[in-house]
């Protein structure tokens, strides 16, 4: 298996937007991730930045560090986003692999601490993942913030 950002393969690109769009989107909002991931290569920043796990050619898991994950907590950053391994690949360590891959990422791109938000119990704890507290999306719904240390 092999992680890469969505852009060392621009002619997978439009595949790749789907891969993020299908498990996270909607019917309204394929434009919002084309958008978002195509001006990401063009970002004077470090974020967003758009991940991609690969076996055989076939795009087997995801993730994306973001400023925000559309959450009340502006004040924290970076977020992983769209954390997501492909159903015929689960069990096989997968999900580690990007979340370590992530950590290392956010560290080489200067942050010190990474942060998600979740629904999920218990599942980011088994990889160091500590809850700090709880946000709130666009429509109020609360959900669970985790941080991790990029250093330790």
């Amino acid at each position: 298996m092999e992680i890469i950002c969505v852009h060392e393969k621009e002619d997978r690109f439009e595949e790749f937007v789907h891969s993020f769009w299908e498990p996270w989107g909607n019917d309204t909002n394929w434009m919002f991730y084309q958008d978002c991931m195509s001006h990401s290569a063009t970002s004077s920043g470090d974020l967003p930045s758009f991940y991609i796990a690969i076996e055989d050619e076939k795009t087997i898991g995801t993730y994306a560090l973001l400023r925000n994950d559309l959450v009340s907590r502006q004040d924290l950053s970076p977020w992983l986003a769209c954390l997501y391994v492909d159903p015929a690949f689960r069990g096989k360590s997968i999900g580690s692999r990007l979340l370590a891959h992530a950590r290392r990422e956010a560290r080489q791109k200067g942050y010190d601490r990474l942060y998600l938000t979740t629904d999920h119990n218990r599942y980011y704890e088994k990889y160091g993942w500590t809850k700090i507290g709880t946000c709130y999306d666009l429509f109020g719904n609360p959900s669970s913030i985790y941080q991790i240390s990029t250093t330790a």
